[in-house]
């Protein structure tokens, strides 16, 4: 398959990709959108135009939206058909490849395009599903030889975060304030937080509403799955470790999540989906699931200094998680627990056996004892003002690569 849009070999925008967002054209107009290489096209004007009048079910504009929700809770039917028919469209012997006024209306180039936050989110669940992170922080706060707590091998862990703070790529953060506790003191103290962290997270994000009551098998999960983003999960340590106990996370994290632009289908990623770690114990039976259901997805993260250039400072992959996205949305809803069209549900920190594959600042420094060394000499125990964090992430395969681009965050100062 080869498009008439010409594009860099290493782009995470392949015509075998087409992921979906929403867009400011002209810095006034509004819509949802597609990308190849570093074209935006506008899926709203392309619909007006009658690129989609044969596909069964759409039967209104719903890429005039602000938001990709009416488009994805048509459902998989619907969604992969829109999705092949711009595969076709892009595809260097179609009639588009020579049609200079539809890509002149409906083509921008990156630079002249802003992103927006690509769903409303009505609700959001982060798991903590990485073993590899568990038994990190396990061992750094409780008893090194019982690293796990008992539950953890029997479900995937979840709390429910707070929907209204996650930002789109590009949206700076506030360094969060609250109470803490340092070590030598007898009491907390009020102030910004002094260990501010990353957490490099997948997300996904579902395409149906269901009635309280009802639940989603693994074996029904990816239907109800339209795609995945990247999702950097913000987390203030010092904050975390005086509040969490004993109901979990609350101020600590609830100040911002920040999430990538671009949804890839699961579609696009079946290339790379990959064996799933073995469970043991055997989970209980509405956690058994069949097949391949964790993906080979390469994520990256840097740390980029105000006036300075990027550290590549984790390298890790999606493919490491214990618990899988199908076994999360079953666990989430096997008490009846209802979803909505747009929820997101963040996979926890993603870590490795490797510590160069550990997803935070906690983990990579060991809770601050070994400092990352930058490239312009200075060292980094958490985030400090003025940073950058910058995560990437993409499957390849056979000649095909799938990308997510990226999710970026600045940190400024704590307001007074």
């Amino acid at each position: 398959m080869k498009s008439f849009v010409n594009y860099e070999q290493n782009s995470d925008f392949s015509i075998y990709n087409i992921p979906f967002g929403v867009a400011v054209f002209d810095q006034e107009y509004i819509a949802c959108c597609t990308r190849i290489g570093d074209l935006v096209i506008d899926l709203a004007t392309m619909y007006d135009y009658g690129f989609f009048d044969e596909i069964e079910g759409l039967n209104e504009n719903v890429f005039e939206a602000y938001t990709l929700n009416e488009f994805i809770e048509l459902g998989k039917p619907v969604t992969n058909a829109v999705r092949l028919k711009i595969q076709e469209l892009l595809d260097e012997n179609s009639k588009l490849a020579n049609d200079e006024k539809t890509k002149e209306e409906c083509f921008y180039d990156l630079d002249k395009v802003k992103m927006m936050m690509p769903v409303h989110i009505p609700n959001y669940t982060d798991f903590y599903s990485s073993i590899e992170h568990a038994t990190n922080v396990g061992k750094m706060f409780r008893d090194p030889a019982n690293a796990l707590l008992p539950n953890w091998k029997h479900l995937p862990v979840g709390y429910h975060g707070r929907a209204s703070s996650i930002v789109v790529s590009g949206t700076d953060i506030i360094r969060p304030k609250g109470q803490t506790k340092p070590a030598d003191a007898d009491s907390p103290v009020f102030g910004p937080s002094k260990q501010l962290d990353f957490e490099l997270e997948m997300a996904f994000i579902v395409n149906k509403h269901t009635e309280m009551g009802e639940s989603i098998t693994t074996a029904e999960a990816e239907d109800a799955i339209f795609g995945m983003v990247i999702f950097n999960d913000w987390s203030a340590r010092d904050i975390q470790s005086w509040e969490y106990v004993p109901l979990g996370p609350f101020l600590g994290k609830n100040f911002g999540s920040s999430i990538s632009p671009w949804v890839v289908t699961l579609e696009a990623l079946e290339p790379f989906r990959t064996e799933s770690p073995k469970q043991e114990p055997a989970v209980l039976d509405y956690l058994k699931f069949e097949g391949n259901k964790n993906y080979d997805i390469h994520l990256e993260v840097y740390l980029k200094p105000e006036n300075g250039t990027e550290n590549l400072i984790s390298q890790s992959n999606y493919k490491f998680m214990y618990w899988n996205m199908a076994q999360q949305l079953a666990h989430h809803t096997i008490n009846g627990c209802n979803v909505e069209v747009g929820d997101v549900y963040a996979s926890g920190t993603i870590s490795g056996e490797n510590p160069n594959s550990f997803g935070s600042m906690l983990e990579l420094t060991w809770r601050g004892q070994n400092p990352i060394k930058l490239n312009n000499g200075e060292e980094r125990k958490f985030i400090n003002d003025n940073d950058t964090v910058i995560m990437r992430g993409f499957g390849e395969k056979d000649g095909i690569r799938v990308g997510f681009g990226e999710v970026s965050g600045k940190i400024l100062p704590a307001t007074l």
